[in-house]
């Protein structure tokens, strides 16, 4: 599968990860940490999710800006990672400015992948969200981004538990100059859009049936929260296109987006406003697509106590 671009071609976006897959783990936490200043909203649909302060998103509410996003292994129990990005974010001066300091405003999703490394107890924890954050602030301007086996795609899986799945990461820029990037973690009950996934009337095994694929888009277009909020819903498309099924009862299907504010639309008429909207939330849905597919052609096969979970063999063109 050809390079197809990453998040950090947004500028001033950048990526952490922290991983461990020995001693029973299969695990790790990803972090994206925009520019300060960014504004951000989420969409939540599957049926299963687990979340951390994606209410403070909601385009009815105080806070319009965040100052990272933390992507996580260990299900409910891995949103704790969330208070280690949200301590470092404090040490660097980053948060919603309060009487005597700031509170950084960390959202959070994860993904079930526990027992996967053959230790139902071994998952992400403060100091593991906390060191991801560190690595991302430590990137340089436009840096690569590892895929596959990393961060939150560490544990990952797809096709009921058969198939690895990973991280992944495209982009596109558009010709008015506004960039639309996307990073996925692939961790889904189905396969890439066309395959079947197997007779629905099968019994997985016990947790191979609770799945997420957690997503942010970022741009640098200039987008209120509303606006990131409808952006955020429109690439929930691109999930669809890619996984088969998708936003199902087992599936925590969750997209952030994330808007620096770098470049200006058209809002010269109303026509014009619309157009600019509807042509960046189409190419959220593109991006996010690819970067699904990328995840998945990206994940390396793995084999720990808890089984064998080999690479997707198809074609994810």
């Amino acid at each position: 599968m050809e390079p197809r671009g990453k998040i950090t071609d947004v500028p001033g976006v950048r990526v952490g990860h922290q991983q461990k897959s020995d001693g029973g783990w299969l695990s790790g936490v990803t972090v994206v940490l925009p520019p300060a200043g960014t504004v951000g909203s989420v969409d939540v649909r599957g049926g299963g999710p687990g979340t951390h302060e994606t209410d403070a998103m909601d385009p009815t509410t105080l806070v319009r800006t965040v100052d990272a996003v933390v992507l996580t292994g260990g299900s409910a129990y891995g949103l704790v990672t969330a208070h280690g990005a949200q301590r470092w974010c404090e040490e660097q001066g980053r948060g919603f400015a309060v009487a005597g300091g700031v509170v950084p405003i960390v959202p959070a999703a994860a993904i079930f992948d526990l027992g996967r490394g053959g230790d139902f107890t071994a998952r992400p924890d403060e100091a593991m969200g906390y060191a991801a954050a560190a690595a991302a602030g430590a990137q340089t301007e436009g840096h690569d981004v590892e895929r596959g086996n990393v961060g939150a795609g560490t544990g990952a899986v797809i096709g009921r538990g058969k198939y690895k799945g990973g991280v992944g990461t495209a982009s596109v820029t558009l010709e008015s100059g506004v960039v639309v990037g996307a990073l996925a973690v692939v961790n889904a009950l189905g396969l890439p859009f066309g395959e079947a996934v197997g007779d629905p009337g099968t019994e997985p095994d016990p947790g191979t049936q609770l799945n997420t694929t957690l997503v942010v888009v970022a741009t640098n277009a200039a987008l209120d929260v509303a606006e990131c909020k409808r952006t955020a819903s429109a690439a929930h498309a691109g999930l669809a296109r890619a996984l088969n099924p998708s936003h199902t009862l087992a599936d925590g299907d969750t997209v952030f987006c994330l808007a620096t504010g770098g470049q200006e639309l058209d809002r010269s008429t109303e026509a014009a406003r619309q157009i600019s909207l509807i042509t960046l939330q189409s190419a959220a849905a593109d991006v996010v697509r690819l970067a699904i597919l990328d995840g998945v052609s990206s994940a390396r096969p793995v084999t720990t106590p808890a089984g064998e979970f080999g690479a997707y063999p198809g074609n994810v063109r």
